[in-house]
């Protein structure tokens, strides 16, 4: 297999950047394009799985946006309080050259604060096309690394660090504008239909966006994880959280927020999977059911039953079998693709199996 980034042989190639990494001034960054030892594209290449479906977009007139928020746990972290600016002074160094090196490294950054969880931090990244959306997201995974390291600190971006705490997830913002319009503003008919497929295909899309043994051990209730398979206005415990549009930041900032991921996931097949859903929604015309704005974590099963409301699933035997169910999502990735995939995850799952959720997170801890 050969890697490539764009070049003049071939011409078709979206650009990719460059990029000089300020915390690490002997190395650059680059993402790439695989391809075969013949030099034709490679079945297994995320971008290009990632650019089909960008491509499929524009052919029916849609663009995508799309934006990570980033949850990281620091060793060793801050004390607390959550959500406190008292709470990054002992980090201040490192705080500041996360901002330094994000700027030098050409990622914008929405915001950053200290989060809900002992020693957790957040940044949340700029919206942008979906492509680009996943190269920040890897580039700033490495920005984050080099500035702790330098700082004599290790950040972890695993699922869940350990079993006390909150877990991390890199929360999937996006959205999708025709002829220049949000359909998320409202949302309308085509909004609706956009969250639809995404409820619709949830349990599956999860497979692919929250797909690792201690993914599956995050996935708890009431801890901002997605639990369980509803969408709620503004619930930050509804795995497809409808964000509003705002007076302050206008219409066009509304989106849908996809909790159930986290930084086991590729991005770009996470991307892929959620907009081919989306797609697949405003296509079919998908009415998604009434909005829920408690926590279903705290009902009995019989009124999660009544209301619909199912547990997404929790392990990897569930998930395997909700990808398999899905052509919409396990066709987005290829036969040869999904194969590797299927058995990659397999191979995680008989491993973990022989160990203790101590070992697991243990494995997983600075694996991300």
């Amino acid at each position: 297999m050969m890697i490539k980034n764009e070049s003049p042989d071939h011409p078709t190639f979206p650009h990719v950047r460059n990029t000089g990494l300020a915390g690490q001034p002997a190395f650059a960054w680059a993402p790439v394009w695989q391809r075969t030892v013949a030099d034709e594209p490679s079945p297994y290449c995320p971008r290009a799985v990632l650019q089909r479906q960008v491509d499929e977009a524009a052919r029916r007139g849609l663009e995508f946006r799309a934006g990570y928020e980033m949850e990281f746990t620091v060793t060793p972290g801050h004390p607390g309080p959550a959500y406190s600016p008292h709470a990054l002074i002992g980090l201040d160094g490192f705080v500041a050259a996360i901002l330094h090196d994000f700027a030098e490294n050409g990622l914008q950054i929405g915001q950053l604060h200290a989060e809900y969880g002992p020693a957790q931090l957040e940044v949340s990244l700029a919206a942008t096309d979906p492509l680009s959306a996943a190269d920040d997201q890897l580039l700033a995974r490495q920005t984050v690394h080099a500035a702790a390291h330098a700082h004599g600190l290790r950040a972890s971006f695993s699922p869940l660090p350990d079993l006390a705490g909150a877990g991390n997830g890199w929360h999937l913002h996006t959205s999708v504008r025709s002829n220049g319009k949000n359909l998320l503003a409202g949302p309308g008919e085509e909004g609706a239909a956009y969250i639809g497929g995404l409820l619709r295909d949830l349990p599956a899309l999860t497979a692919i966006t929250a797909p690792s043994v201690a993914s599956a051990m995050r996935q708890r209730p009431g801890y901002y994880a997605g639990a369980y398979g509803f969408w709620g206005v503004e619930n930050r415990e509804a795995p497809l959280r409808y964000v509003l549009g705002s007076e302050l930041l206008g219409e066009g900032h509304a989106n849908v927020e996809l909790k159930a991921s986290d930084a086991s996931a590729n991005p770009y097949l996470a991307l892929a999977v959620v907009l081919a859903s989306a797609m697949a929604g405003i296509e079919d015309g998908v009415v998604p059911p009434e909005p829920i704005g408690e926590d279903p974590g705290t009902w009995s099963e019989a009124e999660r039953e009544a209301r619909g409301v199912r547990p997404l699933p929790a392990n990897h035997a569930e998930k395997d079998e909700a990808l398999r169910a899905s052509p919409r999502v396990s066709g987005v990735l290829g036969e040869e693709l999904l194969g590797a995939f299927r058995a990659v995850r397999a191979s995680d799952a008989a491993w973990a199996a022989e160990r203790t959720p101590e070992e697991i997170l243990d494995a997983h801890r600075w694996r991300y």
